[in-house]
């Protein structure tokens, strides 16, 4: 009887230098690897491929071109260097080899270790706080500038802001920016800046440089200088790619020493332009402004008025105020009079003078039927002494009237008046004659003389 075979799982070698590229590149993290470069080579696409190697091996590398641009030094054979890589296999020659992601010099490690500490130490200070951080002034009138006075960065910064705004004054702070005193002269000429005070804004900046080139601004002297300066400070330490410790407490950081001065500087063409948009809207305005000045200055001419129109209207007004204040007052003089009138008549009917009258005609009219009635009785009463005397007249003393004689006596008495001194003007006489009596009032009298 014969066995089966087992089945083979044969790769082809696409698929083994596929898998061993994923083992490789999954097994191993990014690492650090120190060589010296040789065999570089650098085609036109920009990528650079050489190896690194030591005294007893070598590995090919690569480095992409979207990487090698970021590096600060100019790679070259036999130049001892760092590389931070991933490990892998270039499949289509199935070669072992590194994708470098990061090369530096192998003098710089050391450093960079100096710089993350110090980095570590002043952020736990406080001194990179983003809450602390001053303003820039928006228009400065005199920028400073501590930079090497021979130095690239103090021209770029110079033609760019003559550029920009020539008028902006400068005052240069000359420091040496590399070697073992630049530390505590960048320092130290901050601190002179700062007491100084002349400037609106500071400006430190220098060239590229390696990581050496540039340590003296990692100095921890410069760092606490750059914190307690009260003057805006920019930092503009190389190029894009370089980071100092000045640029973390510097208020603000810029990529190159140019990109500094145009940060800080107003710009000609835009101040320009906006000056020239401006001028033209306080023309337009002042333009609207005249135009409906003059619109109203017409419209008020059309509705002014010679001063005497207003004369006369207000004397027209004056006189009928006038006309209607007299009608007024008399109407008031008028209500005012009957009001006296009712006033009077009412005082008047209480007024004692008045009732006496009044009663004093009462008492008269009472007095005239008295005397009428006593005059009606008093000729009954005549009638009857008529008739009783009748028979007596014959004998009678009173006989004598017959002849033409008679007497007077007062109504209320029977005493013959003898005198004209018994009467008097207004007297009621009873006048006895032969065959009667009359009354009569006494309106005149004579005395003989």
């Amino acid at each position: 009887m014969k066995l089966d075979q087992p089945q083979r799982d044969i790769y082809n070698v696409t698929r083994l230098n596929r898998e061993v590229r994923t083992i490789l590149e999954t097994g191993f993290p990014l690492i650090w690897l120190e060589g010296e470069l040789s065999n570089l080579a650098c085609p036109a696409s920009g990528h650079w491929y050489f190896s690194l190697k030591d005294d007893h091996a070598q590995v090919r590398c690569a480095m992409f071109r979207t990487r090698n641009r970021l590096l600060r030094f100019v790679p070259r054979n036999g130049l001892q260097v760092i590389a931070r890589a991933k490990v892998g296999l270039y499949e289509p020659r199935g070669e072992f080899q590194l994708v470098i992601e990061h090369l530096e010099e192998a003098g710089e490690g050391a450093l960079r270790q100096q710089f993350e500490q110090l980095k570590n130490k002043l952020n736990a200070q406080g001194l990179f706080a983003a809450n602390i951080k001053k303003p820039l002034p928006h228009i400065p009138k005199r920028i400073g500038v501590i930079t090497s006075p021979t130095g690239a960065a103090i021209h770029d910064v110079l033609t760019t802001l003559k550029r920009r705004f020539a008028a902006l004054e400068i005052v240069i702070y000359p420091v040496s920016v590399q070697g073992k005193t630049a530390a505590v002269d960048i320092a130290k000429m901050i601190r002179v800046a700062d007491k100084r005070n002349e400037c609106d804004v500071l400006l430190l900046t220098r060239g590229g440089g390696s990581l050496e080139d540039l340590w003296s601004f990692n100095d921890e002297g410069v760092a606490q200088a750059i914190f307690n300066c009260t003057i805006p400070l920019i930092s503009a330490i190389g190029h894009d790619i370089d980071f100092t410790i000045a640029d973390f407490v510097a208020d603000v950081r810029a990529a190159t020493p140019t990109a500094a001065a145009e940060l800080v500087s107003p710009d000609t063409k835009h101040w320009s332009q906006q000056c020239t948009h401006l001028q033209k809207r306080l023309l337009q305005l002042i333009k609207t402004t005249i135009n409906q000045k003059q619109t109203h200055v017409e419209q008020l001419a059309k509705n002014i008025v010679h001063p005497s129109y207003y004369i006369e209207e207000t004397s027209q007004r004056l006189d009928e105020l006038l006309y209607r204040l007299q009608n007024r007052i008399k109407a008031q003089i008028t209500t005012e009079k009957l009001q006296i009138r009712n006033l009077q008549t009412r005082c008047q009917s209480q007024n004692p003078k008045y009732k006496i009258h009044l009663y004093s005609q009462q008492t008269l009219q009472l007095f005239q039927k008295l005397k009428a009635a006593q005059t009606h009785q008093l000729d009954i009463l005549t009638q009857r002494f008529i008739r009783n005397t009748s028979t007596l007249e014959a004998v009678s003393p009173l006989a004598t009237l017959n002849r033409g004689y008679a007497y007077v006596s007062p109504v209320n008495s029977s005493a013959i008046i003898k005198d004209i001194a018994q009467i008097k003007t207004g007297d009621e006489l009873v006048t006895t004659v032969a065959k009667g009596k009359f009354s009569s009032t006494v309106t005149k009298k004579w005395i003989k003389g």
